[in-house]
């Protein structure tokens, strides 16, 4: 049975969250507060941890943020929880390392849609690994059971969404992935009007893969379509690698 911590100052939200997961057959642990709820995800080392922003003591985007420096709770996927629907708002909330983030009200239905979601992407299987699909091309080998890549003989940590985020690419390198295909493939729930969660972590990846992310030349935007994945073949390897910048 998956654990689930709530970490949520509000009584009457945080019951109802609690009491609907375990109806959903989830074994659920509940804090009030940023302190005691990352004093329990070190102790219990639960499956999800769903995080409010506005928390006292310490804010979800702190609790966030230091969850993730601790290799004892780094992998643990995060729904940030939070009445603040702002572009702005999520990114910084993606940035701080939240998985996934769900604004307030939301719909019960729809919160259980991507608790199920987040725990079928990080149950310590990826998805890569359970399919035969391309893991190689050129200088990137994808290692599904560390969750790294092989970047030009480097290896590079990614977190769960970024090594799904750049599987979906690789499935089809050369060709453009719209976001509302990468959404539904890595994600795990269909797409919305906002794409500002892939955005932040196309960012993040670039930042591990670029030699410039400012001016990517691997993982291109294609605007108003959405990304490609363009990498040199194993034969044009041992030629020089710099890309034409676009």
């Amino acid at each position: 049975m998956p654990r689930i911590l709530v970490i949520e100052d509000d009584d009457a939200i945080r019951d109802l969250i609690a009491t609907n997961l375990e109806m959903a057959g989830y074994d659920i642990k509940q804090a009030p507060d940023g302190i005691k709820g990352q004093a329990l995800a070190v102790q219990l080392q639960p499956d999800l941890i769903m995080l409010d922003l506005m928390l006292p003591k310490v804010d979800g985007f702190t609790v966030c943020q230091r969850l993730r420096r601790d290799d004892r709770t780094a992998d643990i996927p995060v729904l940030m929880l939070s009445a603040l629907g702002q572009t702005q708002d999520k990114v910084e909330g993606f940035n701080a390392g939240a998985d996934d983030y769900l604004t307030k009200p939301f719909e019960l239905a729809e919160m259980l849609a991507r608790v199920r979601a987040l725990l079928r992407r990080t149950d310590r299987i990826p998805q890569a690994a359970k399919h035969s699909e391309i893991l190689n091309y050129g200088p990137l080998t994808l290692i599904p059971e560390r969750f790294e890549a092989i970047w030009f003989e480097d290896t590079v940590k990614l977190t769960h969404l970024e090594f799904e985020l750049l599987h979906c690419l690789l499935q089809r390198h050369g060709q453009t992935v719209s976001p509302s295909e990468i959404l539904k493939e890595v994600w795990g729930y269909d797409p919305d009007d906002d794409i500002e969660t892939i955005r932040v972590h196309i960012r993040h990846l670039r930042t591990k893969l670029e030699p410039d992310p400012r001016h990517p030349c691997y993982i291109k935007t294609v605007y108003g379509a959405g990304y490609c994945l363009e990498l040199p073949s194993s034969e044009q390897l041992p030629l020089s690698t710099d890309a034409a910048v676009v």
